[in-house]
């Protein structure tokens, strides 16, 4: 009895109520599509409150250089920067066009701006660890939800500096601050959701698919804020927010965090839980029917696992290496992320500046080839089943597209948008595969005897790492980019190299297992699954 309600306490109200509806349960493979969706909704709200700063830098901070030019795209259409500042002219008396908004708009306004990027960062990177420790002890659907409204909350009250007539660079810095250590809890969460509940095979190709949230996000993000830009900056925070906000809600109705919180043993077999249920529960789950053995097996749900510590997470072979790398790999793709629209607004293409709605809606594809650039790592990866070779072949490929978009991309709008979008395609491309299919991987390694509760704790490493070089990316940028644009592209440069060497063991140890050994190779690797296991098979 005790056991069940401990089960029962992790299953969401949402899935509980349709089960009362139907009178009979689904299958395990619709709630593998369930849990896809609702993670893959969560996140794009994640990054889409992170996009609206990229938008109003220049709004912020306008320069004289800018033209009354707008961009004409068939699929985006044709904005003017006429109206930058429109909505209640009241809100306006204390600004004209083109004075910005202070504290931003003096000779040190880039750099303020980055300092509030960095803000964001660095508390996101410094919560990643705390929140990765907790989400492996804590019910993942509760504290995602949480962490989610939270982010809302302070997301829109950045944009409330607009409406409330603040000038205060402390408010903004503070409301960054706590909105980066309120969207630390999401990365971790949904990877380590997307762990329990999908086993190894083809992992590369599910969750490079999955992450393209991350993208969807970037450019809904974008889309939203340019969208309300018209009615005053401040709304392209307040809508995001209230998007991330409603995202948790969903969370919270739908999303089980572990299989056996609804009835269903786990993809992984673990040795200390799993080993007594018998191989019949296979074909029950693929007929909806939730796994109860007679005997006392403990289920491992979302609120009686125990996890490990940061230290024990550290010595699973691999952490170091992609965490590390990925400090360079995300510092590169953040800089992209905060400062392509701005970069594009203050850069002649084809002989005409664009607006700043038009550089937020162009830099959109710049996220595009970032999706097409995670599913074929994770793809490739899984082929090759080779992780870091992929990731580091990567890395190496964007640093000659971020020179050719450097050099070549303001000739004219469409080999702009081409260029563009192949270096989104590198750039993201190994970023995406690290922070997922990566951190899933070793947090399921088989050093760690079945508990997959390290998966939120491993994640949070890596991709807490990762977030001290996203945190310094925007920085550096904000100093460079007063000197210069090109000091800015060869540190991005730099920094590639940087994140592809530091995958040189590993990549050497995987190219020798292939030519050396390559029956054991591909019987034992960690990483790998037969290549015939369907996706979302009910088989595990």
């Amino acid at each position: 009895m005790d056991r069940n309600f401990d089960t029962m306490r992790g299953s969401p109200p949402g899935i509980l109520l349709i089960r009362s509806i139907r009178g009979k349960d689904w299958r395990f493979s619709t709630y593998r599509y369930v849990v896809l969706f609702v993670t893959f909704v969560a996140y794009t709200s994640y990054h889409a409150s992170r996009k609206p700063s990229s938008i109003v830098k220049s709004v912020l901070y306008p320069e004289s250089t800018n033209k009354d030019n707008g961009l004409v795209l068939p699929w985006l259409g044709q904005f003017s920067i006429k109206k930058e500042y429109g909505g209640n002219e009241s809100h306006h008396h204390h600004r004209l066009r083109d004075k910005g908004w202070a504290p931003f708009n003096t000779k040190d306004g880039t750099s303020k701006l980055g300092e509030i990027d960095v803000a964001f960062l660095a508390c996101y990177s410094l919560g990643m660890y705390a929140a990765g420790h907790l989400g492996d002890r804590l019910d993942l659907r509760l504290f995602l939800t949480c962490g989610m409204i939270g982010s809302g909350v302070f997301v829109a009250l950045f944009g409330m500096g607009y409406f409330w007539n603040i000038h205060v660079f402390g408010f903004y810095l503070g409301m960054q601050m706590v909105a980066g250590l309120f969207q630390a809890t999401g990365w971790p969460s949904v990877v380590a959701v997307i762990g329990n509940w999908f086993g190894k095979g083809k992992r590369g190709l599910i969750m490079g698919i999955w992450n393209a949230h991350t993208s969807v996000g970037n450019i809904s993000g974008s889309l939203l804020a340019a969208s309300v830009l018209d009615y005053g900056w401040g709304w392209c925070f307040i809508v995001p927010g209230a998007f991330i906000a409603l995202a948790g809600v969903l969370v919270f109705l739908f999303l089980p965090a572990y299989p056996e919180d609804i009835g269903f043993s786990s993809p992984h077999g673990s040795a200390a839980s799993f080993e007594a249920v018998p191989n019949d529960d296979e074909a029950n789950m693929g007929k909806g029917i939730g796994v109860e053995s007679e005997t006392n097996i403990p289920r491992a749900g979302s609120v009686s696992r125990t996890g490990v510590g940061l230290l024990e997470a550290c010595t699973i072979p691999g952490v170091i290496p992609f965490a590390l790398c990925l400090f360079f790999a995300k510092l590169v793709a953040y800089t992209f992320l905060y400062w392509l629209p701005f970069y594009l607004s203050q850069t002649e293409i084809g002989g005409e500046y664009v607006s700043v709605k038009s550089a937020g809606n162009l830099s959109t594809l710049f996220d595009v080839g970032g999706i097409v650039g995670g599913i074929l790592a994770g793809y490739i990866s899984d082929k090759l089943n080779a992780r870091a070779t992929t990731a580091a072949c990567f890395m190496y490929a964007a640093i000659p597209a971020m020179l050719l978009y450097r050099r070549y991309g303001s000739i004219s709008h469409n080999i702009n948008i081409v260029l563009m979008m192949i270096a989104g395609l590198f750039i993201n491309g190994p970023y995406a595969l690290i922070t997922t299919a990566v951190s899933a991987d070793l947090g399921t390694h088989s050093s760690l005897r079945g508990d997959s509760r390290a998966l939120a704790t491993v994640t949070a490493i890596i991709d807490g790492t990762g977030s001290v070089g996203a945190a310094f990316g925007p920085l550096l940028t904000g100093f460079l980019s007063t000197k210069g644009w090109d000091a800015v592209f060869v540190m991005l440069m730099v920094c590639a190299l940087i994140a592809g060497l530091l995958l040189s063991r590993l990549v050497i140890s995987e190219i020798s297992e292939k030519t050396c050994k390559p029956s054991v190779s591909s019987g034992r690797r960690s990483f790998g699954a037969p290549a015939s296991q369907p996706l979302l098979s009910d088989q595990r």
